[in-house]
């Protein structure tokens, strides 16, 4: 008789998050229902202040999701057509994308090809020699891949004495520090997705920005919602972006949980680590000083095809973040400026990253199969 096969261990899993909190969310929804207030009520308002507290911010602003979070940003910014935002190809589309709503121009920078990051020594040669042809460089927007902290000490430094501002993008690093403090509290603003597989994650789409900025924060709350200060009256151009009550209640709940959560992908990627010692692929780099969260524990493999179907033979999922960096796909390639090294290191790591499962919610003994898992791999 044949083994039983198991059951797939999947790489994403946010359902096991509403599991693991289900009465508390169940009530929660329930308590938003029973209000009969929906967009921007106390439910809202509470997570603004409960994530701002949290991150150790003055204020926090809740909108639709983690690209209108930049989007919203770079608006309150002034940051438009006729400027040029740098940033990184190696990310999801979403960081690329918001600067376009602005207006703006997007600069895509290379990576440091052991933590996937912008490379810092490209972003100062930029802003000390900007690219011929391109409007002027006026926000830098580093991302926070993964879960880790970018270089981000020289490109503070440098966006200072530009006088630009530098806007983290933290959609794969809540609760991530370097030098013990939280990211999204070193720039002048911060971007959070909240989609459902984030660290902290509705169950629908939702987005968040925090700064010290009142001022700031003030605006890009009257733009979220067409500019209005008094309602039906624009003071000012604005967009339709809201978190609805709904999705703030929840994230309420599992704002609860995000540091024991964090807490355990910690442990888990301490396991990973254990399991690849001495084999043929490392373990993910961690930049000095780096309080690593671990959105993301992505293997480089070189023969990424052979590790996919070792892991699929065995049951476990894998995925790929991300399999073609923007600036090579159909609507960016050949129109969008790149940095003076090309980004060849984000088209290289592009055909070798490789994620495995990585969630609070998994087993101890889903774990040790992901370790029997790794310690199987070949070079």
């Amino acid at each position: 008789m044949n083994a039983p096969t198991l059951a797939t261990i999947p790489q994403a899993d946010p359902g096991a998050g509403y599991r693991a909190q289900k009465a508390e969310i169940d009530a929660a929804v329930a308590r938003a229902l029973e209000s009969g207030w929906y967009i921007l009520g106390k439910e809202g308002t509470a997570f603004e202040t409960e994530f701002a507290d949290w991150l150790g911010l003055n204020r926090a602003v809740g909108c639709a999701n983690g690209t209108d979070a930049l989007a919203l940003i770079l608006r309150g910014l002034g940051i438009g057509p006729g400027m040029t935002v740098a940033t990184v190809s190696h990310t999801a589309v979403a960081t690329v994308a918001a600067v376009e709503m602005t207006g703006a121009t997007p600069l895509l920078l290379d990576i440091d090809p052991d933590t996937y990051t912008m490379d810092a020594d490209e972003l100062l040669s930029v802003l000390d020699d900007p690219p011929p042809g391109l409007p002027p460089i006026k926000a830098v927007i580093p991302v926070h891949l993964y879960g880790q902290a970018c270089d981000l000490r020289p490109m503070l430094e440098a966006t200072r004495d530009a006088g630009i501002p530098l806007i983290e993008d933290c959609a794969q690093a809540h609760g991530a520090t370097l030098d013990g403090q939280k990211l999204g509290t070193f720039g002048t603003a911060a971007a959070f997705s909240l989609y459902p597989t984030k660290n902290l994650g509705a169950l629908g789409d939702g987005g968040v920005l925090a700064t010290d900025d009142a001022d700031l924060a003030d605006r890009i709350a009257a733009i979220r919602q067409y500019g209005w200060k008094e309602r039906y009256i624009s003071a000012m151009v604005g967009v339709n972006s809201r978190l609805d009550e709904v999705q703030a209640a929840i994230l309420r709940v599992k704002l609860t949980a995000l540091d024991a959560g964090n807490a355990r992908r910690q442990a888990i990627a301490a396991a990973y680590d254990e399991a690849l010692a001495g084999g043929p692929i490392e373990a993910p780099m961690r930049r000095p000083g780096a309080g690593h969260v671990f959105h993301q524990y992505v293997l480089r493999c070189p023969n990424r095809a052979e590790a996919q179907a070792h892991f699929k033979a065995l049951g476990v999922g894998t995925g790929i973040h991300y399999p073609v960096p923007v600036h090579l796909q159909a609507a960016y390639k050949d129109r969008t400026p790149l940095g003076p090294a090309g980004c060849a290191e984000t088209a290289r790591a592009a055909e070798e990253v490789l994620s495995v499962p990585m969630y609070p919610e998994l087993s101890d003994a889903q774990v040790e199969r992901i370790c029997g898992a790794l310690r199987g791999l070949a070079g």
